[in-house]
């Protein structure tokens, strides 16, 4: 008699599945230098303060107030100023007095001015007059023809004086006594007037400045000199009151 199994014995049960044995894998190889990271800690949603309308009221202030002060310093700067005049130059050509029938003098000039522009634009001239006196009593006057005179710039006027027959009673004995000290006082009053391109504006513009000069006689040179503006331009008066007024 066959002895029957499990199995066989027991034909209800599900057959039993064979034994499964698994093959041995290896681990995968780990990275020796892993990836590099950055931790950054967390901050909390910072509120974004608006700032009141008073501070933006001040910005403004204070960028119109700069604005304002830079338009003013450039029409202080901008603006014209007075010329500057000097005597540069005076030659006694000839000197010849008469004593019959009246005590007169005869004297030939030659001249030079120094006109300085000090302003930053060019400007354009009409005339120079000239006006020479001795011991406050005038000889004579000549003008010069007009010119220009570029930005800061300075410009030389000649002129030639001739004074024929001018009847000095008293002054004689002093120009003599002069001569033979080796120094004749004379006074000049030099007037320049022209025209300052400004942009698109032409400002008139005029300078008068009287000097007080010593000649030497034996080498036609100033031995001093001393010169003084009479009178400012209009430009000049204005620039005073836009800085009270500013």
């Amino acid at each position: 008699m066959t002895k029957l199994g499990p199995e066989a014995s027991d034909p209800l049960l599900p057959p039993q599945p064979a034994p499964h044995f698994p093959f041995s894998t290896r681990p995968p190889p780990q990275d020796s230098h892993p990836p590099p990271y950055i931790l950054l800690p967390a901050f909390p949603g910072r509120h974004i303060r608006r700032r009141p309308c008073c501070c933006n009221y001040s910005s403004y202030l204070l960028i119109s107030a700069a604005i304002v002060t830079l338009v003013g310093l450039t029409l202080f700067l901008i603006w014209p100023t007075d010329l500057d005049l000097h005597v540069a130059r005076i030659r006694i050509d000839r000197v010849r007095v008469f004593a019959d029938p009246n005590d007169t003098i005869s004297i030939d000039l030659s001249l030079r001015i120094r006109v300085r522009n000090p302003n930053f634009f060019s400007l354009h001239y009409d005339y120079v007059d000239v006006g020479i006196g001795y011991r406050s009593e005038p000889l004579g006057s000549i003008q010069s023809a007009g010119g220009q005179i570029p930005t800061r710039g300075v410009s030389y006027v000649d002129a030639e004086l001739r004074i024929d027959g001018v009847q000095v009673i008293h002054d004689v004995f002093y120009l003599i006594e002069d001569f033979v000290r080796g120094s004749i006082p004379f006074d000049t009053v030099s007037e320049v007037k022209g025209i300052l391109h400004l942009f698109f504006f032409n400002i008139p513009i005029k300078g008068r400045v009287s000097c007080s000069v010593n000649v030497n006689p034996a080498n036609q040179t100033i031995v001093r000199q001393d010169c003084y503006p009479e009178a400012s331009c209009k430009s000049d008066i204005f620039k005073k009151n836009f800085l009270i007024l500013w």
